[in-house]
Formats: structure tokens, sequence, C-alpha cells
């Protein structure tokens, strides 16, 4: 049975009334940067790697969810991420794993890896992010990590409502852009990750820009890095590597 079968059904989701019921996803976000050597290789053997890595990639879709995205050009410390969305980490190491027996692991190495998994928001039960849907990735995808103070955290929490209320409405005001929530506490260095979907980046940076007029924003002590990714199929990415 595929991931998208078992793990993330719109119509269950859309039936349940209490998103505490909701499955508990994990999340990783995986960034590549590769070798120099790599530019050496003959075109048959970048051929061969090509259509290995993309076959890796098939096969893990069958048992979670995995999207493939080019940062070449976006960063320095990148080539490429994996993002990987699973009902367990233990599926996440296997692909992990697997990925370096390739002919591509062996040029490659790991630049930055953030956990995080799926949690009911405490504030509004009517957002699902875009994660827990099956639409099809958007071109673009803006992902970082944040951490808000712990001043934040001993507010009480009619205050944090309301401030986060402002947050949100913000948002709203651009349902184009898709949000991808997921929660690191106990996982990683951040308290969350986000993921913003978009076609347009220039929409994103709008929607940055009212963020930080918001109060929420008082209490934010890092969202960086932000590092754009777009949305390719892993065989294409890998044909750009050089």
């Amino acid at each position: 049975m595929s991931f998208d079968k078992s793990i993330i059904n719109q119509k269950e989701i859309n039936d349940k009334k209490d998103d505490t019921n909701l499955p508990t996803l994990y999340l990783n976000f995986s960034f590549y940067k590769v070798d120099p050597k790599w530019r050496w290789l003959n075109d048959i053997g970048k051929d061969e790697a090509a259509k290995e890595f993309s076959s890796l990639i098939d096969i893990a879709n069958t048992k979670l969810k995995v999207m493939t995205y080019s940062t070449i050009g976006m960063r320095k410390e990148s080539d490429f991420m994996l993002w990987s969305i699973s009902d367990s980490v233990e599926k996440i190491q296997v692909l992990s794993s697997k990925v370096y027996t390739t002919i591509l692991g062996k040029y490659i190495d790991t630049s930055e890896v953030y956990l995080s998994a799926s949690r009911p928001s405490i504030y509004s039960n009517k957002i699902t992010p875009s994660f827990m849907e099956n639409d099809e990735p958007l071109k673009y995808n803006i992902i970082y990590p944040f951490v808000k103070s712990r001043e934040w955290y001993l507010l009480p929490f009619g205050k944090r409502s309301e401030m986060m209320k402002e947050h949100i409405n913000v948002g709203k005001k651009f349902p184009h852009i898709r949000l991808n929530t997921s929660y690191s506490f106990g996982m990683g260095d951040q308290d969350f990750m986000l993921a913003f979907e978009t076609d347009n980046l220039m929409d994103f940076q709008d929607l940055i820009m009212k963020l930080r007029e918001t109060q929420v924003s008082r209490y934010v002590v890092r969202d960086t890095p932000m590092i754009v990714c777009v949305y390719k199929k892993i065989f294409d990415i890998i044909k750009s590597l050089g």
C-alpha cells in the first residue's frame, strides 16, 4: 500500500472533526552538497547514477512521501534537498542510508538536516498543513528553522492567542501560498520547521514583510537560514549538477 493512500487520505482528514486524531507524521529536510569530483565523472556514469537515484526515490515513495528540490545557485552549502514525510523516523533513516549506497551517494555530503513532526495547532483548529494533503508541490518551497524566545512561552495563553490571531490573519491574505508548519521540540535545535510553498517568490517576500510587522515578531529569536528550493524531478536535478 502506498504512502499516499495509507497515511495522507484527504477525505479521511476532511471527515475528522477532532484534529488530535490525525496521524503523527515525521518530516525530514535533508540538504546535500555535491563534491566537485562529480563533474569529472563521464557522461555514461552520470546517466547511470541519475537513473539509479531516480529508481531509489520511486521505490521510497511506496513507503513514505519524498519530494525532491534543487538548491543549486541558491545556497553555497547545498545543491539539492530531499523532503521526506513518514509515519516513522526509521523509514526516513532507511532512505538516508540507501542514498549513500548509490553512485551519487559517493559524491555527496549532508550539509543540513532538520527533523520535525506534525501536531495540531493550539491556536486554530482550522489550520491543516499542506503536507497533510495530496496536492502537487508548487514551484518553490522556502524552508527555514524557527525559534521563539522563552519569554513567549511564559506569556499567558490568552495573550499569545491574541497575537497569533493577528499573525494568522496576515497569512489568510495570501491564500495562494501554502504554509507547512511542523514541530521540532526535542527533535532539533529549532522550535518549528516552516516550509512555504508558492509559485511566485515575490508573493512570499511580501508575506514575510507583513509578518515582520506583527506583534509575534517581537518574540522571534531566529528564522534563518531561509533556503529557497525549486521543485524538480530528481533525474533533472542530477543532470544539472555538471
